[in-house]
């Protein structure tokens, strides 16, 4: 069993172990990406991507790649989505909980790129504004190591 401490509250174990294995391992462009959960709430997400040559998109400047944003972007709102349906059905067991994953996909994303994605690591955040019985909507943020905001987006997901 894995040592969680504050940023991933509100969950058991093994979900935590669960979302961090499907996000973190099994979606492999996530694995490409490099993207690690940092925290894990029923409220918020974030995660973080290190800067890394193969994310380049603009050599001169040594920028991210925006597909590198937008798609960060939408894995974490597809995270936070999952963090919502986890705590509403927490009377279910964690595994039971996980298998609702295979339902979820994208709608519809929205993503305004504000600054160069210049930096040495990005966090990404997330939060559910809706969660229905259907649809998730979603705003999301992508911060430079500086704190200043980057890259903001919302999206919509199918839930179910």
């Amino acid at each position: 069993m894995s040592k969680h401490t504050a940023p991933f509250t509100g969950f058991e174990p093994a979900f935590i172990d669960g979302i961090k294995a499907i996000f973190e391992e099994k979606i492999v462009f996530n694995k490409v990406l490099g993207l690690k959960i940092t925290s894990l709430t029923p409220e918020r997400v974030t995660a973080r991507i290190d800067m890394r040559p193969e994310l380049v998109g603009h050599y001169s400047y040594n920028r991210v790649h925006g597909g590198v944003i937008s798609a960060g972007l939408d894995t974490t709102g597809a995270l936070a989505v999952m963090a919502a349906i986890g705590a509403r059905h927490m009377d279910e067991p964690p595994e039971q909980r996980l298998q609702r994953f295979s339902k979820l996909g994208t709608i519809d994303l929205r993503v305004d790129y504000l600054r160069p994605g210049i930096g040495e690591h990005f966090e990404l955040r997330a939060e559910v504004m809706r969660l229905g019985s259907r649809v998730g909507s979603t705003r999301m943020e992508f911060v430079g190591a500086d704190g200043k905001l980057l890259s903001c987006g919302s999206g919509a997901y199918i839930v179910s």
